[in-house]
């Protein structure tokens, strides 16, 4: 007689289950979900830079009009800048990489969904940091922080500091979230996928993580050596 053994459960252990609700959110190393908080954060950013764009439309609809100030005027031209390049156009760019790259090469998730999380949430701190400058006066000195404008004489404010310290916060993520597609797409593809069976987006999306290795570096230098110039 063949007997079978008599399965043992443990009521008071409970199966390990995905955090629900908001906290499923906040806690999420998904790439799916992390593609949707990039989406929707970029979103919500750009509403904010077209708002500043459109003040500065409605100043320029007519001649000397008084809607802004000059100083203010200057903050929105800089701060829309930035806000449209570094808080919409990339971000939006890094939800469609999350999104849709591990589908695509047939992966699971990227290769450090850790590191994913950790890229987006240091995105989210640097857009809060630059946008939180308004309060005690934004940069004025444009977005691509030519000299002499951003010396410490002809700009003696801390918008240009902030500005400096949140971009280095963005190029952390940018750079977080470049160096986990590239190892994405690199090692986790589905078995029989060559590089010359990759599809195009996800090239294109491996070229773009290239280059955001070599020129954020490359920044990331240049306004360091303009944040020590200014306070040392």
């Amino acid at each position: 007689m063949t007997t079978f053994p008599i399965p043992i459960s443990f009521p008071s252990i409970a199966r390990p289950v995905n955090p629900t609700g908001i906290w499923g959110w906040l806690t999420t190393i998904d790439h799916k979900r992390i593609g949707i908080l990039y989406g929707v954060t970029a979103f919500i950013l750009f509403l904010s830079g077209g708002i500043e764009a459109t003040l500065m439309r409605l100043q320029l609809s007519g001649p000397e009009l008084d809607i802004v100030s000059a100083e203010v005027y200057n903050q929105l031209f800089t701060m829309h800048g930035t806000t449209m390049i570094f808080l919409a156009i990339m971000p939006m760019g890094a939800a469609f990489f999350n999104f849709i790259i591990p589908l695509q090469i047939g992966a699971r998730d990227v290769a450090f969904p850790r590191l994913n999380a950790f890229s987006y949430w240091t995105f989210l701190g640097g857009a809060l940091m630059l946008k939180l400058s308004w309060i005690g006066g934004a940069t004025n000195a444009g977005w691509f922080g030519y000299a002499p404008l951003t010396s410490i004489s002809q700009n003696p404010g801390t918008g240009i500091d902030f500005w400096i310290i949140s971009l280095q916060v963005l190029g952390i993520a940018s750079l977080a979230a470049a160096f986990n597609f590239i190892v994405t797409i690199i090692n986790m593809r589905a078995p029989g996928m060559t590089l010359f069976k990759v599809p195009l987006f996800s090239w294109s999306i491996f070229v773009t993580a290239w280059l955001i290795l070599l020129a954020l570096p490359v920044l990331a230098g240049a306004i360091t050596m303009l944040l020590t110039d200014r306070n040392f």
